[in-house]
């Protein structure tokens, strides 16, 4: 198995040690590509989007630009994680993913969390086949 790290800058940097994901290689199986959380941060301004909706636009477009670095797209994600600091926009981030996803749709977990990084009100990550 090897791995390869991938990086692109129409998404944010990453805020910490870590890739924005990492590709590997499963000679078995194929390439899966492991992609870290993406928050609401414009990859242009280094800027937080104002309000959940638009958060939840921006970290879509930053996993699908990580995506398209990869070699993948969101029609090859097999499992995303949400993390959202309130439960109550559930509503809210499944209109969002009936727009963006075709059915069937990918595995999810949804996850209440206390905060995220930057004050983020929402974050996406994701596993998808190459």
């Amino acid at each position: 198995m090897s791995n390869h790290p991938i990086h692109t800058e129409k998404a944010p940097a990453a805020l910490g040690p870590y890739s924005q994901a990492v590709s590997a290689n499963f000679a078995f199986k194929g390439t899966v590509v492991f992609c870290s959380g993406q928050i609401g941060l414009d990859p242009a301004s280094g800027a937080m989007r104002e309000g959940f909706e638009a958060q939840v636009e921006q970290a879509f477009a930053n996993l699908q630009a990580v995506l398209q670095a990869a070699g993948s797209d969101f029609a090859s994600v097999v499992k995303l994680t949400l993390f959202l600091t309130d439960l109550s926009n559930f509503a809210t981030v499944n209109a969002k993913m009936e727009a963006l996803f075709a059915k069937p749709y990918p595995a999810r977990s949804t996850v209440g969390v206390a905060s995220l990084p930057k004050g983020a009100l929402f974050e996406v990550e994701a596993i998808a086949t190459v």
